[in-house]
């Protein structure tokens, strides 16, 4: 459990009324992240308050009245969940390059150059984004923020989300096993099992991820699956 001076404050408004709880910084930041943790590890002090501050507890009626319930852990879930952490600036700062890096490493695998149909390099990415004076909520999803940050490097350098369908033939021996990968790999556009017990599926991916998503299809069916681009 974390003491109460290391602890920050996570708050939540809702029906004009207001709640905080004293919490972890880097736990309740993996909560928000929908990461699992111990919620008693995150609390400082398992109470729900109306100014943590002042050590002025919300009441329990204004607790039952808006979340339903009188169980704090659950609450405090809630309440990191929904609402807004006060994260110190050293560690916004720490979490925002890390985000940033994060941001970065998608846009190399989901976009490409158009020019050369090859992704950028992680580097010349970051690059861009300080050229661009890009902007990273450390809080918010990296994968929310890579339409944006792809707009804003676009004046900086060629860059656009490209898509490729492939049609990969999978030998009946390999069949049941790849099913279950290929489906994370990318948007299912077809599925057939023939009567010999192969898989012919379709799948739409980022062309950015083309030889990732090769490598896996490959390596569990020891190369021989026949994949083709539409």
């Amino acid at each position: 459990m974390v003491t109460v001076d290391e602890a920050v404050i996570a708050k939540f408004d809702k029906d004009g009324k207001h709640f905080e709880v004293l919490v972890d910084p880097e736990l309740a930041y993996q909560l928000k992240e929908g990461k699992t943790i111990s919620i008693q590890k995150m609390l400082a002090v398992n109470q729900i308050f109306k100014d943590a501050k002042k050590g002025e507890r919300a009441s329990e009626s204004d607790i039952q009245n808006v979340f339903k319930m009188n169980d704090v852990e659950l609450i405090a879930t809630a309440i990191v969940k929904k609402g807004d952490i006060q994260l110190t600036t050293d560690f916004r700062r720490k979490k925002t390059e890390e985000r940033k890096r994060q941001v970065a490493n998608l846009i190399s695998k989901y976009a490409v150059n158009p020019q050369t149909k090859v992704p950028h390099p992680i580097d010349r990415i970051l690059n861009a984004m300080d050229m661009a004076h890009v902007h990273v909520d450390p809080v918010k999803p990296a994968d929310q923020q890579i339409e944006g940050v792809i707009k804003a490097v676009s004046s900086v350098i060629p860059i656009s989300m490209e898509e490729t369908t492939v049609k990969i033939e999978i030998p009946a021996r390999y069949a049941g096993r790849a099913f279950g990968v290929i489906k994370e790999l990318g948007e299912m556009k077809d599925q057939r099992w023939l009567n010999d017990g192969s898989l012919h599926i379709k799948i739409k991916i980022p062309s950015g991820m083309k030889d990732t998503v090769y490598g896996k299809i490959n390596g569990i069916t020891e190369g021989n699956a026949k994949i083709t681009e539409e």
